[in-house]
């Protein structure tokens, strides 16, 4: 698979008999998988449905899947559950007798889940099945609608993350020229400072000691050298027939990690500068990454 954003849209259409319909299914990004769905009263089986499909399209992402059917008028009859309005009387008891709430009107008690039926969806069983395998097609069908828009957000992030990535690679080679002129900036700064408060006592040798040991601890190489794996890593990501965008988002942590110890450790303006605008474009980069599934 290539590169998949985790925001996008499908939807599909369909009917049978008295009955059509109209499938949506949306995401939006998300750490793990979450399916909702969203059906109404006496299709709560398709959940299942929904929730099987997305998993076998999605790694991540919150995703909504609503179904909205009609009856055609004139066709068919409903029901009243009483069973199921006389557990919702039930539970709503003990708050009116004290007070807490006022009895129900009939309309909302109406409204409430289960109470009305589809008689044809009670009393014919294999009409009702052959109904919910028509939606459930339906679902498929909006689900990959959804999986194509979130494939195009792919491609779109494809080229952004790339040409940042680029850009994070080309910083580093600015890095690692700059990084070269360490030792002399801080030898110089050194000597400077030293003659300051020792005068004449302070020889050359001593300064070259004090400022190699120093020019020991700025040392950028570890982290360049690093940066430089995590550029290769992350092309290499990108390229990758997988979900990556969990790998991409600790890639990010590790490339922003580099950047801050080679500001800190940075001895002249321009490298410093250089650093700061590596640390700019991951964290264009990271934002990037939020969108990939």
């Amino acid at each position: 698979m290539a590169l998949s954003g985790m925001t996008g849209f499908g939807r599909a259409e369909g009917a049978l008999g008295a009955w059509s319909w109209a499938v949506e299914a949306r995401s939006v990004n998300g750490r793990n998988l979450e399916v909702r769905f969203r059906g109404p009263p006496g299709f709560e089986g398709l959940e299942r449905a929904a929730r099987e499909g997305a998993q076998g399209r999605f790694q991540r992402g919150q995703l909504t899947v609503g179904l909205q059917a009609k009856r055609n008028e004139g066709q068919g009859a409903v029901r009243l559950n009483l069973e199921q309005l006389e557990r919702y009387l039930a539970a709503g008891a003990p708050y009116v007798a004290s007070g807490q709430a006022a009895a129900p009107p009939l309309d909302g008690l109406l409204s409430l889940r289960g109470v009305i039926e589809a008689a044809d969806a009670v009393e014919d069983p294999q009409a009702q099945a052959a109904l919910e395998a028509a939606m459930a097609g339906s679902i498929a069908q909006a689900l990959d609608g959804l999986s194509a828009a979130r494939g195009e957000e792919g491609r779109a992030l494809a080229g952004v993350l790339g040409a940042l990535v680029e850009t994070i690679g080309s910083l580093t080679a600015r890095s690692a020229a700059l990084a070269e002129g360490q030792p002399l900036i801080i030898k110089a700064r050194f000597e400077k400072r030293l003659t300051e408060l020792a005068g004449e006592a302070a020889s050359e040798e001593r300064i070259l000691q004090e400022a190699a040991a120093m020019a020991v601890k700025a040392d950028v190489q570890e982290e360049i050298d690093r940066l430089r794996g995590h550029v290769d890593a992350a092309r290499d990501l990108l390229q990758a027939d997988a979900a990556v965008g969990r790998r991409l988002d600790f890639l990010t942590q590790e490339f922003m990690r580099e950047a801050n110890t080679l500001c800190s450790k940075s001895a002249s303006g321009a490298l410093t500068a250089v650093g700061l605008d590596l640390k700019a474009t991951i964290e264009q980069f990271r934002e990037q990454v939020q969108n990939v599934e």
